[in-house]
């Protein structure tokens, strides 16, 4: 192994790992200038969905075009090279989408998040949650290690706010290079204003706080893990999954938990995932895929801050990195999905 993942994951054993992913939208991604995980303002909403069948199928089919921010390809193409070199099972769950993939799917039974500035940002949160529980019941019985990406476009300035409605001030990132910060802490002020609520009111509320201001995939991921109990769980993810971290001593959900992003989340300046997650108390790993070195400039420019991360890239590297293989053995499997997509 040549430590492309830090800190190297020795302490891991698994016989029947799997990797799950949770795809939702939400109205608050609608907001100019909130998202880039899409070629236009008009495929934001086709994005978890185009994810979702390029790693599956390798091609998007709801959409002509696969997920693109600016001139590089959406880190479905990371999860997809993950998966096609380890071989372990993977599952999509539908958690709140507008477009349904042409693939097999798990369902909570979500409606689409609406903006954070209605106060009422996810429906039926209670009914999210213990479907996920039942979920995360069953799942434990087939595996020992389970993965959590998620595909939530607008997903940051949900963390965002429910972050700072928890009593956190955790700077999120952006698939923006330049990360949009003020244009976030405007929508969050104007939703806390709305819903009447102030910095940590709801220390002691986090069903309330995703409720108010979070988006359909925090219920599932938080009852995924409530469900899957002692199962070794890592989240893939960046600042999404760091709010989802921040939410589980409120909802009392203990385990076997850790997270894994990708080196892009962890060096970004204007967030403060190294930091937030280890103030939780939770151990993070850093993949880094080497784009540096790429042959593909869409590649190449994640090295810039575009995307970042997303649909449980740093998790699914974490997990080739676990199954023994090396960087660049994974950077040329990645490579050639992007011939093969693009």
């Amino acid at each position: 192994m040549d430590h492309w993942i830090s800190p190297e994951p020795t302490r891991f054993e698994s016989e029947h790992p799997l990797f799950l992913c949770v795809l939702s939208n939400t109205d608050t991604a609608s907001i100019p200038g909130i998202s880039a995980a899409g070629k236009s303002p008009g495929l934001i909403d086709y994005t978890p969905a185009g994810d979702a069948e390029l790693v599956t199928l390798g091609r998007t089919v709801c959409n002509a075009e696969p997920p693109m921010t600016d001139q590089s390809p959406t880190p479905a193409v990371i999860t997809r090279a993950a998966m096609q070199l380890t071989g372990i099972p993977f599952m999509f769950i539908n958690s709140g989408l507008k477009i349904i993939p042409s693939i097999p799917l798990l369902d909570v039974g979500a409606f689409p998040g609406r903006d954070i500035r209605t106060a009422q940002a996810v429906l039926d949160v209670g009914k999210i949650y213990a479907n996920a529980l039942e979920m995360g019941r069953q799942i434990r019985k087939l595996s020992d290690l389970v993965i959590i990406g998620e595909s939530v476009p607008g997903g940051t300035t949900t963390a965002m706010a429910v972050l700072q409605a928890i009593g956190i001030n955790g700077r999120v990132s952006s698939s923006n290079s330049l990360n949009p910060l003020d244009i976030k802490a405007q929508v969050v002020d104007e939703a806390f204003s709305i819903a009447g609520v102030r910095f940590g009111d709801m220390a002691h509320d986090p069903m309330g706080a995703i409720e108010h201001f979070g988006d359909p995939m925090m219920p599932c991921v938080c009852g995924l893990m409530d469900g899957l109990e002692d199962t070794r769980i890592v989240l893939a993810g960046g600042t999404q999954m760091m709010a989802v971290l921040a939410l589980l001593d409120g909802l009392g959900i203990k385990g076997n938990i850790s997270i894994a992003t990708t080196k892009f989340v962890a060096e970004d300046g204007t967030a403060s995932f190294i930091e937030t997650v280890s103030d939780l108390g939770f151990e993070s790993y850093i993949a880094d895929p080497g784009f540096d070195r790429s042959r593909c400039q869409g590649l190449r420019m994640y090295e810039s801050g575009v995307i970042k991360e997303g649909v449980g890239a740093g998790g699914a590297m974490f997990l080739a990195g676990l199954m023994g293989i090396r960087q660049k053995e994974f950077r040329e499997q990645v490579e050639l999905v992007c011939d093969q997509v693009l």
